[in-house]
């Protein structure tokens, strides 16, 4: 499934819990797809801090060492 689609299930799935109770299957799938989600967003969150550089009014690159160091992990 395409990203768009699984949070187009998510919101589904969502949605019909507001209206009925769900089955245990649907339970499940929520919560996969909800971690999957929340996953992808994690990762893509760290990705644009690793591209992150802080520069002081001088110039000078004071970016916190705990960034440089996530740069360098693979």
């Amino acid at each position: 499934m395409l990203m768009k689609e699984k949070i187009a299930r998510i919101n589904e799935l969502a949605n019909k819990s507001k209206k009925m109770e769900l089955s245990e299957e649907e339970k499940i799938e929520q919560k996969e797809l909800r971690a999957e989600y929340l996953q992808n967003v994690r990762k893509s969150f760290k990705n644009q801090f690793k591209g992150m550089k802080v520069v002081d009014p001088n110039g000078k690159d004071v970016t916190p060492e705990k960034v440089k160091k996530l740069r360098n992990e693979k």
